[in-house]
Order: structure tokens, then C-alpha cells, then sequence
């Protein structure tokens, strides 16, 4: 099991927050996901078939990319 830790500058509130949630437990392998709208800090937990380049690609369709 993998898990990351990253700053998203994009959140603004919780709801924000709810919709990288809700987006990234919709991918196959992704256990869970929490996140700040304060620090605007977001940890994803996953295992195999997810990686973390498919979870970079989801948030950044929503644009809610990571910073780098």
C-alpha cells in the first residue's frame, strides 16, 4: 500500500475538498483520501491497479492538480 501527502493550492473550502475525494475513490485501487481546505493539503491512500500518475491525471482533469 502506497500513500502521498500534497499541497492542491487550487482548494478553496470543503467542498473542494469533497470533489478530490469523491473523484479519486471513483479510481480502481484507491483506499481512501483526506484532506484540509485550511492547509489545503490532501493524503491518498492506494494500492495496485492505481498509480500515482493516473491520480496526478484525475485531479488534473478536475483542476485540482498537485502542486509540484
Amino acid at each position: 500500500m502506497e500513500s502521498k501527502t500534497f499541497k492542491v493550492p487550487n482548494i478553496g473550502c470543503s467542498g473542494c475538498v469533497n470533489t478530490i475525494a469523491a473523484e479519486l475513490t471513483a479510481l480502481a485501487g484507491v483506499k481512501q483520501v483526506e484532506g484540509s481546505a485550511d492547509t489545503k493539503l490532501i493524503t491518498v491512500t492506494w494500492d495496485s491497479p492505481a498509480t500515482w500518475e493516473q491520480i496526478v491525471s484525475a485531479l488534473t482533469q478536475i483542476e485540482y492538480a498537485p502542486e509540484a
